[in-house]
């Protein structure tokens, strides 16, 4: 597991940083974000390859799971929840698994990561088929609840991705599409709460809102499926549908409502 240079552990570029005043703490974590986004960039084709094969999994009625440990897992969580107010698909089409549980969402449990075995466990309780795809989440690249995870996965005929931030990790070998982001040494030595974080969090944009415009979840550069679920959300879906159908907003609040969703309203107006 440790043949290979884990550069999340590296020294940061910086020390003495209970010395610093607040100015510099924040303008040099600042300087060391500004690095993300250009990593990031260098794994498009990766990521390319995964929207891609997630598309023609999906359009077969596969689903998409998260597994991570810690900060990854919580990120796994977030990006799967958002899906259905932004895109209107049901809960479980993008499913994020943590280990520990639900608990572990707020909470640490102890040792919940070094069970190789509970991811798979995890994810059969989903009764889990060979058009759905996992993609293991861990900075390290060696966290043993996801190896195993997308290990029994792959074993089974999944397709298996991972996002991390450790080239040539353990769990880059284990997986078929491997996302490394090289974002180096973080600004506190070894915590990946912060630029490897930010890189999964980017990553995790980017799968989950590609392929919703490959499936159709979204017309032009709108939410037309998004759920209804506040005043807030009434009113963008309204002015929506006045910009598409020319209409007034009285009239398109009162379609929008009776129809259910952007989309719907639209199509109903134009038959």
């Amino acid at each position: 597991m440790l043949d290979y240079t884990k550069v999340t552990e590296t020294s940061s570029n910086y020390t003495d940083l209970e010395l610093m005043n607040t100015s510099t703490i924040l303008t040099s974590m600042n300087n060391e974000d500004k690095k993300i986004a250009d990593a990031v960039a260098l794994c498009i084709p990766e990521i390319t390859k995964l929207v891609d094969a997630l598309t023609e999994r999906f359009n077969k009625g596969g689903r998409l799971f998260y597994i991570g440990a810690g900060t990854s897992g919580r990120l796994g969580i977030l990006d799967a929840s958002e899906i259905p107010p932004t895109f209107g698909l049901p809960h479980t089409k993008v499913i994020g698994i943590i280990a520990g549980g639900d608990t572990a969402i707020r909470l640490p449990v102890e040792n919940a990561e070094d069970n190789k075995e509970q991811a798979w466990k995890d994810l059969q309780a989903y009764s889990i088929n060979q058009n759905d795809t996992v993609v293991g989440i861990a900075a390290s690249g060696t966290t043993p609840y996801v190896i195993g995870g997308v290990t029994r996965a792959k074993e089974n005929g999944l397709l298996t991705a991972c996002i991390t931030n450790n080239p040539g990790s353990p769990l880059t070998k284990a997986v078929e599409i491997a996302i490394a982001v090289m974002v180096g040494p973080e600004f506190v030595t070894g915590s990946t709460r912060m630029k490897s974080g930010t890189s999964q969090k980017l990553v995790l944009n980017m799968i989950s809102t590609a392929l919703m415009i490959k499936i159709g979840r979204v017309k032009g550069n709108k939410m037309v499926n998004m759920q209804l679920s506040n005043d807030k959300l009434v009113d963008r879906g309204a002015r929506y549908v006045v910009e598409e159908l020319n209409i007034p907003y009285t009239e398109a609040e009162t379609l929008l409502k009776k129809y259910g969703s952007v989309k719907k309203a639209v199509e109903s107006y134009k038959k």
